[in-house]
């Protein structure tokens, strides 16, 4: 009896581990691997029996032993390894060149260098799943696919599915210093302990690679944009050394920010000119140096002239000339420079919207061809809406690589659930009409400006030393998404945020389909309660946390948001048409004309290009000042239906994750009606009109609001 007993307690025990989870932490990321029903469980045990596979070859040996552990984890049982011999429900991982397959009709011309295929199919005689690529990083991308259908509990009787990357490089950018600041990161310390490398090489850095290789991402700049020479030290190179060779097996190569002074801060030479003979033959000896010690180094990434960074028109030299040079000296070793043109300086009067376009457009085809010049989706920056960068459509001789930034600088850091997915689709699908009518702004990234000329998309890692990686439990959907818009920038944001969600909280539709429905509409709440209509960059100025629309006393006066808004008693709005600063000229004659006139120019848009009286008529029939006040209510009611959905949801998720996401949506709450209160008492001192009936008026006067700081706010550079 007392065996009885004991069996059924474990059995129970069993039950509720399996149901509930252990205390889960979000370390896991979207590669849990819960316990799958037993239904499901028994329903795939005779088609995944045994996993054959090359044992020699590092990025296989990665495949198949991700493949063991996530068949552990969801079915409860060890898969057997075999090297060659086939059983019924194999699954095979292995490259285009095995002889296993080699009677097999396969489309492995359709793959590319990464591209992989999931086929059922006979081998030898037995029913085998083939995952399999060109290269090996194909079977590993393939067998993060598969394990995606199996978490889903997706069929896989008869498999056929071809996928390749529609971009070559695929970066996170790590705005990482080399004492551990994360500029801009709120994820806690960099995941790079220099202090301890190369001879620690802390195991976090093998499981960080398999997120990035388990959506696609094949390349980490590991250092700072506002770049530290320190880094290209022979010391600092053999640091690099240890992660290139933990990232390897995983298809991810490691790139560097260049500072542009180098020469003058490592190599003592007195100029850092572009074009002097000097600089250049330090700059190829540095190089040569590096690819001596990582020989699959990605290359340089460069911020340059912008922001007090040091660069070329320090010496009158234009951004190709800075760029070529550099460039040069990595084409030996078919390494690739990517380029920011995100350049802004104070002694530019212009319209900061213009500053890129006016820079780098006179430029197009005077790049090299291992160049990427790398523009932010819009041309501010990365606010919580703007329309897309002028750059794209406008360089068609020059590669252009799309940098979307995934931690929260402008979005309320890591507290605010904003899945940022929405925004990217949006971007990704607008029409440039350069040349014509559909140039979306992903065929424009996606389209090789000739033949063999380099494809990309960065994404600004918001990745830091943090358990649960990204500072909160839904900012991990934002590095997901990069990565699966990466690989192809047409993939649409809900489909991206259902396999997410299914991945991360489960598969019960009771909780994906409240999950994806607040993510989808969380990224609009932050528009509406921070900069609604079109406003823009209306944040507190340095840290970016809290509104700060009063702003006027920075020296630099695209530093204040005052700038941004140009709120004055007449009206709101930054005139952007052929009236004010014309950069609606910078884009295709079709799109300046419906962003121009305010019949077609989208709300969302409205005073982001228009400079309108309080009372002009919306195509509502209200005002401008009562449309204003109504966004920004909107966007704090769309937090409380997140609250709501989220207090659903107890009890289907683990306690200590829902726990956390609970928390973290009453500071969202506390600080959207922070946003809503400030932003409204500050433009009603302007506009002098009463709120629309039903809308409460701020819980403080104007003053109480300004004299709010935050000057620890994390995140901020150094």
């Amino acid at each position: 009896m007392l065996r009885k007993l004991l069996a059924i307690l474990s059995a129970f025990l069993c039950f509720g581990l399996a149901n509930q989870g252990h205390a889960e932490d979000g370390y896991d990321l979207w590669l849990r691997y819960r316990p799958l029903e037993s239904s499901t469980v028994e329903r795939y045990a005779s088609r995944i029996t045994n996993v054959v596979g090359p044992t020699d070859r590092p990025t296989i040996g990665a495949a198949v032993e991700e493949l063991q552990r996530g068949v552990k984890g969801l079915f409860g049982h060890d898969l057997v390894r075999r090297e060659t011999v086939m059983h019924d429900g194999a699954v095979l991982v292995t490259r285009a060149d095995s002889p296993l397959l080699k009677n097999l009709d396969l489309p492995f011309a359709r793959l590319g260098d990464e591209g992989y295929l999931i086929r059922t199919a006979m081998v030898q005689g037995k029913r085998t799943t083939i995952i399999a690529g060109n290269g090996d990083i194909g079977a590993l991308y393939g067998v993060f696919r598969f394990l995606r259908l199996l978490q889903a509990g997706q069929p896989i009787d008869r498999l056929d599915i071809v996928d390749a990357p529609k971009l070559q490089v695929r970066v996170l950018n790590h705005w990482d210093n080399l004492d551990r600041h994360v500029e801009r990161g709120y994820a806690g310390q960099s995941l790079w302990d220099w202090q301890k490398l190369p001879r620690f090489k802390d195991p976090r850095y093998t499981d960080y690679a398999r997120a990035n290789a388990s959506i696609g991402i094949n390349g980490t700049v590991l250092t700072n944009v506002n770049a530290n020479a320190d880094i290209l030290r022979p010391d600092y190179l053999q640091k690099v050394k240890a992660l290139a060779e933990l990232f390897r097996p995983y298809g991810i190569k490691v790139y560097l920010t260049a500072r542009f002074s180098a020469p003058i801060e490592l190599g003592g030479l007195g100029t850092a000119d572009p074009l002097d003979p000097a600089v250049r033959a330090w700059w190829k000896a540095k190089i040569d140096e590096i690819y001596a010690v990582i020989p699959d180094f990605g290359g340089l990434l460069v911020k340059a002239n912008s922001e007090g960074q040091p660069g070329p028109a320090d010496y009158h030299r234009t951004h190709a000339e800075g760029a070529n040079m550099l460039a040069d000296a990595l084409a030996p070793h078919h390494g690739i420079l990517m380029w920011r043109a995100f350049v802004y300086a104070a002694e530019n009067a212009e319209d900061r919207h213009k500053q890129a376009y006016t820079e780098f457009q006179p430029l197009d085809g005077k790049f090299r061809d291992n160049v990427l010049v790398q523009v932010k989706n819009g041309a501010i920056d990365f606010q919580p809406r703007e329309p897309f960068h002028p750059l794209f459509g406008a360089m068609p001789r020059t590669p252009l690589m799309m940098e979307f930034q995934i931690t929260k600088e402008y979005l309320g850091f890591a507290t605010h659930l904003a899945y940022l997915g929405t925004m990217w689709e949006e971007v990704l699908e607008a029409d440039t009409f350069r040349p014509a009518r559909g140039s979306t702004v992903a065929k424009v990234i996606e389209t090789p400006v000739d033949a063999g000329a380099v494809t990309g998309m960065a994404g600004v890692a918001n990745i830091g030393s943090d358990r649960n990686w990204s500072g909160s439990q839904f900012d991990q959907a934002n590095w997901y998404a990069f990565g699966r818009f990466a690989w192809d920038p047409d993939a649409k944001a809900e489909a991206i945020a259902r396999d997410w969600a299914r991945m991360t909280w489960g598969k019960d539709p009771a909780v994906t389909d409240t999950i994806v429905r607040m993510m989808m509409g969380s990224r609009e709440a932050v528009v509406d309660y921070m900069t609604p209509l079109g406003l823009t960059h209306q944040m507190a100025t340095g840290h970016h946390y809290g509104p700060g629309p009063w702003v006027s006393d920075l020296k630099r006066p695209e530093w204040n948001p005052v700038y941004y808004a140009q709120a004055r008693p007449d009206g709101i709005g930054f005139d952007r048409t052929s009236r004010g600063s014309d950069a609606l000229a910078q884009y295709a004659p079709q799109v300046a004309r419906n962003w121009g006139s305010l019949a077609t120019v989208p709300d969302e848009l409205l005073l982001w290009f228009h400079h309108l009286p309080w009372d002009h008529r919306m195509k509502s029939g209200r005002t401008l000042w009562d449309a204003l006040v109504i966004r920004y209510d909107a966007g704090v009611d769309h937090v409380r239906r997140m609250q709501a959905d989220w207090v659903g949801l107890r009890g289907k998720v683990d306690e200590t994750r829902w726990a956390e996401v609970r928390d973290f949506l009453e500071i969202q709450l506390d600080e959207a009606i922070w946003w809503r209160d400030a932003s409204i008492a500050w433009f009603q001192s302007i506009s002098k009109r009463p709120l629309p009936e039903g809308h409460k008026p701020p819980a403080h006067d104007l003053d109480y609001y300004k004299a709010i700081t935050t000057p620890y706010a994390p995140g901020q550079g150094k």
